[in-house]
């Protein structure tokens, strides 16, 4: 008698492309799935975010809360003497008049502040709910969102360039820690405002950048090889 195929289960690491919502890529290598598959991912990265995604297959997704409790790494670059309402590239920017262009020695210090166990406010457009409702979802009806601080964790925080307006980062944290909002603050902090523009995730836990797959990679080849088992 033939025995069935054991059912695909691991992580797939995938390098998410900028332009689409980690739902969204979820789907597409569903469609790659033996029907009936379970999918999920560990951490959702915005839209315009690109780098590791952890692609949860068959009983992987029981995995979901202790990867996602791993340590992050992320390369970013903000933006000085502009703001946006959801603080990354995703709204309309506006200038901060009068800003006063800060040294590459304020910039240094203003960092300084935002590593160890930190207490960060989540910006306005996100996912945090308040009075079971999303805050994004207030946000965009005009409410006024008012979201507590709560403590993260920022392992490490390095200024790799600085030529202004723009501050490329590298950045070491934990769970729940909001790139957008140390954009912010850091913005805050120096008096000239500031937002995210660009952000990669370069690892979670023993997951690299170095080795994730594409999406087309996954499109166009055997999915099988691409899973790393349990």
């Amino acid at each position: 008698m033939i025995q069935p195929p054991a059912p695909l289960q691991g992580i797939i690491n995938l390098d998410k492309p900028a332009g689409i919502s980690s739902a969204r890529a979820v789907d597409r290598v569903k469609r790659r799935l033996p029907r009936g598959t379970k999918i999920g991912h560990a951490g959702t990265l915005d839209p315009f975010a690109t780098g590791v995604l952890l692609l949860l297959i068959g009983k992987a997704t029981k995995l979901c809360e202790s990867l996602m409790d791993q340590p992050k790494q992320y390369r970013a670059t903000v933006k000085l003497g502009a703001t946006t309402p959801t603080d990354d590239p995703e709204s309309e920017e506006t200038a901060v008049v009068g800003a006063v262009t800060p040294t590459p020695a304020q910039v240094e210090a203003a960092l300084a502040q935002f590593v160890g166990e930190i207490l960060q406010t989540p910006p306005a457009y996100s996912a945090m709910k308040i009075d079971g409702r999303r805050a994004y979802d207030l946000a965009r009806r005009g409410n006024d969102v008012k979201l507590e601080p709560r403590p993260v964790k920022v392992y490490a925080l390095e200024l790799v360039e600085y030529q202004w307006p723009y501050v490329k980062l590298k950045i070491d944290c934990g769970r729940g820690t909001y790139i957008r909002a140390i954009a912010r603050d850091l913005g805050q902090a120096l008096a000239c405002g500031g937002h995210l523009t660009e952000l990669t995730r370069t690892k979670v836990g023993s997951f690299t950048l170095d080795d994730s797959v594409s999406l087309e990679q996954i499109e166009r080849e055997p999915i099988e090889p691409l899973i790393r088992a349990l």
